[in-house]
């Protein structure tokens, strides 16, 4: 089980600890995607280095390769595997489900799917992917939800958030042991069906809140404005998820509403595109003005990569597809983000956080 203590507002912004039998977790936390078991590009200890205390691992990948059993048969926890002795955040394995489309059919029972890996037939109901967190010894799991995609009919929404509701009950029913539990709320970019189903899954009880079902598609202020009238009304003495998200700006404004937790998969991916945060803006290392160019990347950034390495180099190993330009990449954008929300927390315990999010703002619209 998990416990959550609030230390500083500024707003409704706030800086908390999410204490875990693996050690704390300070919030707000951005959480690397370890996929597969592994933040692409990033070992253990570069994430370490970065400040990274949770990273989150995937359900329905774990699920189908190496699988829940070998994990637990032969390592015991999913940490063990992978040589992470912190806490890990796995999510339900619904969003990768149900990205499936034509491969997947969704029953009341739960969703029947072709592997993309074989095209093997699968089945994972709330009660199997629970089952499969658990084999894993995930810290802080998340409920099996139903995502469903945008745009769709109210009718369809409102079907989906009620099987959601029924599937987050026997989600919590089929928990056998202490791990921690967060429930998901959906309703697409309508504020009432968000108020509604947050309501209808905070009746139920859980660990935490995660608001589900953002960044997939819908307008920027459309997500902008369910963070500011849905996030404020999550429990104040649990920990607040915002799944997904997203850029830099995204998640100081989602801090400024009183959100806890992020994850995505932007810092890494960015990273293999030639695609680098700094204190400056974004950098694409791919244009010609870099090849020459003996600076770091980010002369504010203490990160391994900006200590030892050009922007020439680095636009030398992208140019080359070398594998060690994508690792470089990856650790400069994690540490990036890792800075950003403990950045934020020092800016919440000054009261200085709008400071810090026009900033920010500033430095990325140029």
């Amino acid at each position: 089980m998990i416990s959550f203590e609030i230390n500083a507002t500024d707003g409704k912004a706030r800086t908390a600890v999410i204490h875990t039998d693996r050690g704390d977790i300070h919030t707000p936390i951005f959480m690397p995607v370890g996929t597969r078991g592994s933040v692409k590009g990033v070992a253990p200890d570069r994430l370490k280095a970065a400040g990274a205390e949770v990273i989150l691992g995937n359900t329905y990948h774990l699920f189908l390769r190496p699988g829940h059993e070998l994990v637990k048969n032969h390592y015991g926890t999913l940490h063990n595997f992978i040589n992470w002795d912190r806490p890990i955040l796995t999510d339900s394995g619904g969003f990768q489900v149900f990205s499936l489309g034509p491969l997947r059919k969704i029953t009341e029972e739960g969703v029947n799917f072709r592997s993309h890996i074989d095209g093997s037939k699968q089945f994972i109901s709330p009660e199997i992917s629970i089952e499969i967190q658990e084999a894993l010894g995930s810290d802080i799991m998340m409920a099996f939800d139903e995502c469903p995609a945008l745009p769709c009919t109210d009718e369809y929404m409102i079907k989906s958030m009620d099987r959601t509701t029924r599937w987050a009950q026997r989600s919590l029913d089929a928990r056998k042991g202490n791990n921690a539990l967060f429930g998901i709320f959906q309703g697409g970019v309508s504020i009432e069906m968000r108020k509604k189903h947050l309501k209808d899954i905070v009746d139920i009880g859980f660990d935490g809140y995660a608001i589900g079902g953002l960044s997939v598609g819908e307008k920027k202020e459309d997500m902008y404005t369910i963070i500011k009238e849905v996030a404020h009304l999550m429990p104040k003495d649990k920990p607040r998820y915002l799944m997904g998200v997203g850029t830099p700006l995204d998640i100081l404004t989602a801090i400024s509403e009183g959100i806890d937790m992020f994850d995505c998969v932007m810092p890494t991916r960015n990273a293999r595109n030639g695609s680098l945060f700094t204190s400056t803006g974004l950098i694409n290392i791919k244009r010609k003005e870099f090849v020459t160019d003996t600076k770091p990347l980010d002369a504010n950034c203490s990160c391994y990569t900006c200590q030892n390495f050009s922007r020439g180099y680095l636009s030398h190993l992208f140019r080359n597809k070398e594998l060690l330009s994508p690792i470089l990449n990856s650790i400069h954008n994690i540490h990036y983000y890792m800075n950003l929300v403990k950045t934020a927390r020092k800016a919440i315990e000054s009261g200085t956080l709008n400071d810090l999010k026009d900033e920010i703002a500033a430095i990325y619209e140029r």
